[in-house]
C-alpha cells in the first residue's frame, strides 16, 4: 500500500511539475525573451494584416515576383498542416514528368542558363521559405523586365536579402522569397493587375 501511495503521489507531482508548470514557464519566457519567434515569425502589412511567416514558403505565380521552390505539402503545396515531401523515388515516372515539365518552363524563360536544382525539386518539409542565391539569380532577368528595373539594381536588392551561413560555417546562403518580394513591392510596386503577395495557405 505504501508503494502504491508513493507511486500515485509521484505521478501527480510529476504531472503538475512537467505537464503544467514547466510548459507554462517555458512559454512565458519565450513570450518575454523571443516574442516574434514564439508567435511564428509573422510578417504583417502596414494595416496589421498577417501576410505570411518568415518560416513558411508560399507560391508566387506572377512573372514580376521571385518564385519559391516547388512544394509537395498538401494538395496545393505549402500547407503547414501537411508538411512533407513527395516521397517519390528518383525512378518514379510522376516525379520525372513533373521535373521535366518544370525544366522545360524554366528553359523557355531563360534559354541556355543552367537551372538551379532547388527550382525544380521540393524540400523535405515542403515549406522551405528560402531559395538559393543561384535560384534568385536565375530569375533576375524575368523579374527585372516585369518590374522595369535594371538587372544590377535588382541584384543589389537580392543581395540585401541574402542570408549567409549561420555562425559563418553552418548551412548554405539563402534568400527569403517572401521578404524579397515584399521589399520589391515597396520599392517598385507591380501594376494593379499583378498577383497578390498574400499567403494562400
Amino acid at each position: 500500500m505504501k508503494n502504491l501511495t508513493t507511486a500515485i503521489l509521484m505521478t501527480i507531482v510529476t504531472t503538475i511539475l512537467l505537464g503544467l508548470i514547466y510548459p507554462l514557464v517555458v512559454t512565458g519566457l519565450a513570450q518575454v525573451i523571443f516574442p516574434e519567434q514564439a508567435n511564428g515569425s509573422l510578417i504583417r502589412g502596414a494595416d496589421g494584416t498577417i501576410i505570411g511567416s518568415r518560416l513558411i514558403g508560399q507560391p508566387f505565380s506572377s512573372p514580376g515576383y521571385f518564385r519559391s521552390r516547388p512544394s509537395a505539402a498538401g494538395a496545393n503545396g505549402y500547407d503547414a498542416g501537411a508538411s512533407s515531401g513527395s516521397n517519390l523515388g528518383p525512378t518514379n515516372l510522376k516525379l520525372i514528368d513533373r521535373v521535366k515539365g518544370e525544366v522545360e518552363k524554366l528553359q523557355a524563360e531563360n534559354p541556355g542558363k543552367p537551372i538551379p536544382i532547388d527550382l525544380v525539386t521540393t524540400s523535405g518539409s515542403g515549406l522551405d521559405p528560402h531559395i538559393s542565391p543561384a535560384a534568385a539569380e536565375f530569375q533576375v532577368p524575368r523579374v527585372a523586365k516585369e518590374r522595369g528595373l535594371a538587372e544590377d539594381q535588382l541584384r543589389q536588392i537580392v543581395a540585401a536579402h541574402t542570408q549567409g551561413r549561420q555562425f559563418g560555417f553552418l548551412g548554405e546562403p539563402a534568400v527569403n522569397v517572401l521578404e524579397l518580394n515584399l521589399d520589391l513591392d515597396s520599392k517598385k510596386p507591380m501594376p494593379a493587375t499583378g498577383a497578390n503577395t498574400a499567403p494562400k495557405q
